[in-house]
């Protein structure tokens, strides 16, 4: 049984979302901070007539924070009946594959934590992300 994928880039890196969990994909150029929030929280975000919470996917996984001075492209994600948008660096495909199996490779520990196993795309092999888990921010901090 094949499943649908949203292939992004986060930093230099290719990761996929289960495009079941995907209700579109838009440009953010303005993000309202909140005072005290995580740090893997940007901020908040208007989309049709709804707030969004923005996730920092690249905070959330370690790295760097997104470029705040540009128009950054956002996932946008269901969570437990919430809506969230998650930045990505880039937004390049939505392919079709088969269940994540286990990596076949060691990978960074936080990117393991959010992640839900590999799918085959192309000649490259491609980390799911786990949306939820980005969201709650419980990822450890690479040492």
């Amino acid at each position: 049984m094949n499943n649908l994928y949203l292939i992004v880039r986060i930093g230099d890196r290719a990761a996929a979302l289960p495009a079941a969990q995907v209700g579109s994909v838009v440009e953010v150029d303005e993000i309202a901070p909140v005072p005290r929030a995580p740090a893997h929280v940007a901020g908040l975000f208007a989309l049709r007539s709804r707030v969004l919470t923005v996730i920092d996917t690249r905070v959330a996984l370690g790295m760097e924070p997104a470029d705040s001075g540009k128009i950054l492209n956002a996932v946008i994600v269901s969570n437990d009946g919430h809506s969230y948008a998650l930045l990505v660096d880039h937004v390049d495909d939505v392919i079709e594959a088969g269940i994540p199996e286990a990596s076949p490779a060691v990978l960074d520990p936080v990117w393991e934590e959010a992640g839900l196993g590999v799918i085959h795309h192309g000649e490259a092999v491609v980390l799911v992300l786990e949306p939820s888990i980005l969201i709650a921010g419980r990822l450890t901090k690479a040492a």
